[in-house]
């Protein structure tokens, strides 16, 4: 009887340890979790779930060249030029590069302020997506406004974006910060 435990204690090992291996793969090469949960893809093709809101849900290849270039226009005039993950956004892009923008990004993305506005060239503008009411509301506190005005919290980076040049305004106002008579 005890040999029988230690085989089928033996044999359950050996299981468990392919499993975890198995699982380990799957894991280290990622599965394309939006196309198929339960079949592995390609190792070349390799997929994670980047990030998981309404305005950003990107998947993005495992791999460190897939970065876009992102060139911005301090309120210096400084040209800064950065590389970022697809589905960051803007605001994402100043703050994990540590970007000298003072005071950009007040709320954190909230939708609270316009201190993440960034004025972008026509033709990348027109690359972007809809503006929600919400974002309209916060551009009409903005210093500065044009007509390719955007906040930067509502802009997810995609690789039809790489190389863009996004200006900083010269002045931003945090209307959390005043009287409300902005």
């Amino acid at each position: 009887m005890r040999l029988k435990t230690m085989a089928f204690s033996a044999a359950a090992g050996r299981l468990v340890g392919l499993s975890l291996s198995r699982n380990s793969w799957i894991l280290s090469r990622g599965a394309n979790t939006l196309a198929s949960p339960n079949k592995l893809s390609d190792p070349n093709t390799d997929l994670i779930r980047k990030r998981d809101i309404a305005s950003c849900s990107v998947v993005q290849p495992l791999r460190s060249e897939n970065k876009v270039t992102v060139n911005f226009i301090n309120r210096d005039g400084e040209k800064i030029t950065v590389k970022a993950s697809p589905g960051d956004t803007i605001l994402d892009v100043v703050v994990q590069q540590d970007l000298d923008i003072d005071g950009y990004g007040a709320c954190e993305g909230t939708l609270a302020c316009s201190t993440c506005h960034v004025i972008f060239e026509e033709e990348t503008y027109k690359q972007l997506g809809p503006i929600s009411d919400e974002e309209m509301d916060m551009l009409d506190l903005a210093y500065g406004l044009t007509d390719t005005s955007r906040l930067g919290c509502q802009i997810c980076l995609t690789k039809s974006l790489d190389g863009m040049t996004v200006r900083v305004p010269e002045s931003s106002a945090d209307i959390r910060q005043s009287d409300g008579s902005a």
